[in-house]
């Protein structure tokens, strides 16, 4: 039996409890002996991430109790958390806890609590580490070192530092051994070539984002621990001003072959592909690479937005485990000397970048549109790949998951737009006759990201009550190529608002939307680009802007942190060149062409997009009869984390649609709106 109601209207399990015990994915996967650990998060512990274990007989378990939350804030966003090996006395971990951002050392099968390896620090929140390389036969663990050294975001600095694993600099900063200089302002952390010579690393400087330009640098290794001779291998930094030349060339993740070449990732073809390098060869003045799986207009890497991202991963056979593809990505082994690719069978649409090898085992972490990211290990002898933990459970009965379907959108000038469209759907319900559901678009933050095709239950949450979603890749997202995420460059708030728009139009000229009822959503960058629509289109009815840019000028004058102060220069230019562009593109300063009802919802400890901006947006909105409300959560940053702060954002949100489009729902608390 299917029951008539109006779309907005229909009942669903999928409640937002269940949304907030399901938010975040598994991360940062690595191998520990015979043991395969990660990161997950914790929504209902205060939005910690847990490190977990998975024994070599299939039991899963945590490795740290609360409140030990396993998190690094270098950059701000983080990256390789952690890092592990086995001792004669067991599993020897060293980790980053997000509270103090000291390493500590632990052994968990010892009985004894983690022990500090590193010092408090009274400037900038904490001496920060991340991406860290065990060296137990030095007795030292290197990683990269994030040091404040004035009050700003961007009085800092960043090496590659040797820190002692017996605990001596626990409380004394000169007993870690800095290892690179401080010639560039961003460094990865260091992969050690196999016969131990060598160390390369990732490096960039401003206003280049990692993924306008990189050097990959190279260092000898002397007897006693120290890099020798840095020079730069590989790469182009690129221009030193965002519109002084040419591109540079982007290398996301490099990693040692077992003959001792180097293998990385390069966008040189406009396409992030695999390359080979003779670094022996190169010293003698010879630089040429070679590409290992050519001309196939598909993506080998990502984005570097955390430090320690891997999309590859060489394997003892001499084969690579591969993570590829041109908007969904898949899981692949390649046989560098053939070209040969074959990937792995299964449900999964998307693979996170972060991998593992033990042997002919390959571990990621792996999602599809009706399943969750789960832990997938991959047997590259046999092709065999299953799931081994975090496996997805079906918490409601699937019937009410949303069906998204792949669309290409055309847009202002013919360009393509990249789209996920996720239709209302409910087993047991229908619209009345003629009725178009509204929808809701959807913008990834980023900008420079990715919107995946997973499943997610909070656009179940949605879709199940009778909510279309357009989650739209727009010009500048990343895994079309190196030409559609250049679309951006100095037109942030014009290209995205533009194909959001274009997109949401052509839902509703072709039928498939209420032309009517339309609304627009985003978190960080997604949040500008919702708001920046909010002010540039009476197209939608309503929106929500989640931990937004507000204010251009503001941002890119010491409102935000140092990894992305100068990222303006290439989204929107110079700001000494062309400073009016960024007040006319600001909603800051066009609050007063707002005339739709909105949300604001605002982390109150949020250093990326600071609050500031939304009081003074607020206070242009003020008594322009606008009807709004704005939810601060005290203890969240960027993004939200904890369960009952994505209860309250879900719940708020559902219910400014319910009051805008006219629709009914007694099951979440009104939200007040003000004027």
């Amino acid at each position: 039996m299917v029951t008539t109601a109006p779309y907005g209207a229909w009942p669903s399990p999928v409640d937002a409890r269940t949304v907030a015990a399901h938010d975040g994915r598994p991360a940062f996967v690595g191998v520990v002996g015979d043991e395969v650990w990660w990161t997950e998060p914790r929504p209902a512990e205060g939005g910690r991430r847990a490190l977990v274990r998975r024994r070599a007989d299939g039991a899963t378990e945590p490795v740290l109790p609360g409140p030990w939350n396993v998190r690094s804030r270098v950059l701000e966003y983080g990256g390789q958390p952690w890092a592990g090996t086995v001792t004669e006395r067991g599993p020897l971990v060293v980790f980053s806890n997000f509270a103090d951002q000291r390493l500590y050392a632990y052994e968990p099968d010892s009985g004894a609590a983690p022990r500090p390896l590193t010092p408090l620090s009274g400037v900038g929140d904490g001496l920060r580490w991340v991406d860290p390389v065990l060296r137990p036969e030095l007795g030292e663990v290197w990683c990269v070192l994030e040091e404040f050294t004035g009050d700003r975001p961007t009085d800092v600095r960043r090496v590659i530092a040797a820190v002692p694993l017996d605990g001596s600099a626990a409380e004394h900063r000169a007993a870690t051994r800095e290892l690179s200089d401080d010639r560039h302002r961003f460094v990865t952390g260091p992969r050690i070539s196999p016969d131990g010579r060598r160390a390369a690393w990732i490096a960039w400087d401003h206003p280049q984002m990692p993924w306008d330009g990189t050097l990959v640098m190279v260092a000898d290794i002397t007897p006693k621990g120290e890099f020798d001779g840095i020079r730069p291998l590989v790469g182009d930094p690129g221009p030193t001003a965002p519109d002084g030349g040419e591109a540079g060339e982007s290398v996301a993740q490099i990693e040692w072959a077992a003959d001792g070449s180097l293998l990385f990732v390069s966008d040189l073809s406009g396409w992030w592909e695999l390359q080979r390098i003779d670094p022996d060869a190169a010293d003698d003045g010879v630089v040429a690479s070679r590409g290992l799986c050519p001309a196939r207009q598909e993506e080998f890497g990502g984005p570097l937005w955390n430090v320690g991202q891997r999309w590859f991963l060489p394997l003892e056979n001499g084969t690579l485990a591969v993570i590829h593809g041109h908007g969904t990505t898949a899981l692949g082994i390649l046989d560098p000397v053939s070209g040969e690719l074959v990937d792995a069978a299964g449900p999964w649409t998307e693979w996170a970048p972060t991998l593992a090898v033990h042997g002919s085992r390959v571990i990621g972490i792996a999602a599809g549109p009706h399943s969750a990211y789960e832990i997938v290990e991959l047997d590259a002898c046999t092709g065999r790949a299953r799931a081994i933990a975090a496996r997805h459970a079906d918490v409601v009965d699937p019937a009410y998951y949303p069906r998204p379907g792949i669309r290409t959108f055309t847009g202002p000038g013919g360009r393509d737009i990249h789209a996920h469209i996720y239709p209302p759907h409910h087993p047991e319900y229908a619209a009345p006759e003629g009725e178009l559901p509204p929808y809701v678009v959807w913008a990834h933050g980023g900008p420079t990201g990715h919107a995946p095709l997973v499943l997610d239950l909070e656009l179940a949450y949605f879709t199940s009550r009778g909510i279309g979603v357009a989650v739209v890749n727009y010009g500048g997202s990343t895994g079309y190529g190196r030409e559609y995420r250049e679309r951006l460059r100095g037109q942030w708030g014009v290209v995205d608002v533009e194909d959001c728009a274009a997109v949401a139009r052509a839902l509703a000229d072709e039928g498939s939307a209420d032309r009517a009822r339309l609304a627009i959503r985003g978190g960080s960058a997604g949040g500008w680009t919702s708001a920046a629509s909010l002010t540039a289109t009476d197209l939608y009815a309503c929106g929500t802007v989640s931990y937004p840019i507000l204010d251009l000028a503001g941002w890119a004058n010491g409102e935000t942190h140092d990894f992305e102060s100068r990222y303006l220069e290439s989204l929107v230019g110079p700001f000494a060149e062309v400073p009016e562009r960024y007040r006319e593109r600001s909603p800051l300063y066009r609050a007063d062409r707002i005339t739709a009802p909105f949300l604001l919802l605002q982390g109150m400890d949020d250093v990326i997009c600071p609050p500031v901006q939304c009081d003074r947006f607020l206070t242009e909105v003020a008594g322009r009869g606008i009807p709004h409300a704005y939810l601060a959560f005290a203890g969240e940053g960027h993004g939200f984390r904890r369960a009952e702060t994505i209860v309250r954002a879900v719940e708020a949100e559902l219910s400014l649609y319910a009051q805008t489009f006219g629709f009914a729902r007694d099951d979440v608390p009104a939200l007040e709106l003000r004027t």
